[in-house]
C-alpha cells in the first residue's frame, strides 16, 4: 500500500484511527496498529509477510537469549546468528542475481540468475532488526520480553516500507506508555499534508523532467542533462522527505516520536554537512555500527570511512552505479577530512557554495543511471563532449514551462517553516493565528493533493525499491 493513494488516505487511515480510538488502552491501541501494520504491508506483499513474521520471531527470540546469557557465550552466539541471518536474507533477495550476473561475466560461466522479487522495505526493516539486536549486546537497551510488542516495533506501518530508520531505543518506553494529545494530533496530521503535497505537487511533477532529460541521454544537450540533473536531485529529496515527514508524522498521532530524518540538506555548506542533513537514520546507523569496526586486526581511521561509503552504495541497490556513487561521496567526505574544518571555513561561501552543488548534482545523476553506458554518456553530455550542442529550443520551452515549478522546488529547499515558527512563537496570540494558518494550510494542501490523485493509477514513492 502507498501513502499517496487516495485508498490509504480516505479508507484505509481512517478506518484505522477509528479502531485506534475506540481501543481503551495501550495494550489493545498496540493491537490495533499491529492488525493494521500487517493489512498494510500486505496489501502489497502478501507472500512475503511471512518472511518478516519469520525475522521478527528469530530475532525477538535471539533477543532473549542475550538477555538470558548477557556477556557469555550464549549471548555472542545469539548475536552472531542473527545478525547473519538478518544479513543473510538480505542478501538472498537483494543481492543474488546481481553477484550472479557478475560471477557470470568475470568467468564467462552460464549460471542460471535468479530471478527474486525484492520484498519492500527489507533493507529498512533489517536494518532496525540489526540495530535492536547489537544494541541489546552492547546492553544498551534492554530485550523485549513481549513478542507482540517486539512485532509493533518492527512492523508499525508509518515508517515500515521506507523509514526513517527507527532504533528500538527511540520508542522503547513509547510501546508500553503513550498518551497522544491534541498538539500531537494537530501536528501529526499537518505533517502528514505536507508530505503528501511534497510528493504529489512537487516530487511528481519534477520527476517529469528528470525523465524527459536523462532519460534520451544520448540526445540531450549540455543545459539539458544539467537540468536534468538538477530535477532529479530535487525530486529524490522531496520525493524522500515528503514519505518521511508522512512517517513522522502518522507516528506522533499514534503517540510516537521518531527522529528527523531530513534537515534541509541543500542549505549545507559542504559534502560531509550534507550528509549530517541526508537521510540522518541511514547515516547514523553506519556511524554507530560500522564506522568504528576493525579492519585488518585494528580501527582505521580512513579504512572505516570507506567501508561506510561502500555499505551505504550496496545498500542503495544491486547495481554498479550505487557502488560508485557511494565511493564517490566518500573520496569527497575524505578530502573535506583531509583538508580539515577549519581550513573549509576559510574558503569563501561562494565557491563552496558552488562546490558542494556541483559534486550533490553530480551524484544524483550517478545515482540516475544504473545503465553505465548511459552515464558515461551523461558525462560526455554534461562536460560538452558529445557534440549534442549547449541549448535547444526545446530545452527553453521546457524550462519556460516549468519555471515556477523549479522556483518552488528551491524556495522549499530552505527551513521556511522553522523560521515562521520563530516569528510567530513570541506570544499567545501570534501562536494561535499561526496555528489557524497552518491548519487551512494544510487543509488546502490535502485538498489540491486530493484533486492531483484522481486519475493517478500507480505513484509509489523512489525509496520503496531500496
Amino acid at each position: 500500500m502507498v501513502f499517496s493513494r487516495l485508498f490509504f488516505i480516505y479508507i484505509f487511515l481512517p478506518i484505522c484511527l477509528l479502531f485506534y480510538a475506540l481501543a481503551r488502552n495501550v495494550k489493545q491501541k498496540n493491537w490495533v496498529l499491529i492488525i493494521f501494520s500487517l493489512l498494510f504491508y500486505a496489501w502489497g506483499e502478501p507472500v512475503y509477510v511471512f518472511l518478516m513474521m519469520i525475522t521478527a520471531l528469530i530475532n525477538y527470540g535471539a533477543g532473549r537469549m542475550i538477555g538470558r546469557y548477557q556477556g557469555k557465550a550464549g549471548d555472542t552466539i545469539a548475536t552472531y546468528f542473527a545478525v547473519i541471518y538478518d544479513f543473510l536474507m538480505l542478501g538472498i533477495f537483494k543481492y543474488s542475481g546481481f553477484i550472479v550476473e557478475n560471477i557470470n561475466a568475470l568467468l564467462s560461466s552460464d549460471i542460471p540468475v535468479p530471478d527474486i522479487k525484492l520484498p519492500i522495505g527489507i533493507s529498512f526493516y533489517t536494518f532496525q532488526t540489526v540495530s535492536y539486536i547489537i544494541d541489546c549486546h552492547w546492553e544498551d537497551v534492554k530485550p523485549q520480553k513481549s513478542f507482540k510488542n517486539f512485532l509493533l516495533y518492527l512492523t508499525l506501518f508509518p515508517q515500515l516500507v521506507a523509514g526513517p530508520i527507527v532504533r528500538y531505543s527511540t520508542i522503547e518506553k513509547e510501546i508500553e506508555d503513550r498518551k497522544t494529545s491534541i498538539t500531537d494530533i494537530s501536528y501529526g496530521l499537518n505533517r502528514v499534508a505536507l508530505g503528501l503535497s511534497k510528493k504529489v505537487l512537487i516530487a511528481n511533477q519534477l520527476s517529469i523532467i528528470a525523465d524527459n532529460f536523462l532519460g534520451n541521454i544520448e540526445s540531450t544537450t549540455v543545459f539539458g542533462a544539467w537540468f536534468g540533473a538538477i530535477a532529479y536531485a530535487m525530486q529524490i529529496y522531496f520525493d524522500f522527505s515528503g514519505y518521511s515527514d508522512i512517517a513522522i508524522g502518522l507516528g506522533r498521532v499514534f503517540g510516537f516520536h521518531f527522529d528527523e530524518n531530513f534537515n534541509h540538506p541543500f542549505i549545507c555548506k559542504d559534502i560531509t554537512e550534507f550528509w549530517q542533513r541526508w537521510h540522518i537514520s541511514l547515516s547514523t546507523f553506519f556511524r554507530d555500527y560500522l564506522l568504528y569496526v576493525p579492519i585488518f586486526g585494528k580501527r582505521r581511521k580512513y579504512g572505516g570511512l570507506f567501508l561506510v561509503w561502500l555499505c551505504t552504495g550496496i545498500w542503495h541497490g544491486a547495481s554498479w552505479n550505487f557502488i560508485l556513487w557511494g565511493v564517490y561521496y566518500g573520496i569527497f567526505v575524505f578530502l573535506e577530512m583531509k583538508i580539515g574544518k577549519k581550513n573549509m571555513k576559510k574558503i569563501p561561501i561562494i565557491i563552496r557554495q558552488i562546490y558542494n552543488k556541483i559534486v550533490i548534482i553530480v551524484g544524483f545523476a550517478i545515482f540516475y543511471f544504473e545503465d553505465l553506458g548511459k552515464l558515461g554518456s551523461f558525462f560526455r553530455t554534461a562536460f560538452g563532449f558529445s557534440g549534442n550542442g549547449l541549448i535547444g529550443i526545446q530545452d527553453k520551452i521546457s524550462f519556460m514551462n516549468n519555471i515556477y515549478l523549479v522556483i518552488l522546488a528551491v524556495v522549499c529547499c530552505f527551513p521556511l517553516i522553522e523560521w515562521a515558527k520563530k516569528l510567530t512563537d513570541k506570544t499567545f496570540f501570534t501562536k494561535s493565528v499561526a496555528s489557524l494558518v497552518t491548519t487551512v494550510c494544510s487543509a488546502a494542501l490535502l485538498l489540491l493533493t486530493s484533486v492531483m490523485l484522481v486519475d493517478a493509477t500507480t505513484n509509489p514513492f523512489l525509496y520503496f525499491r531500496f
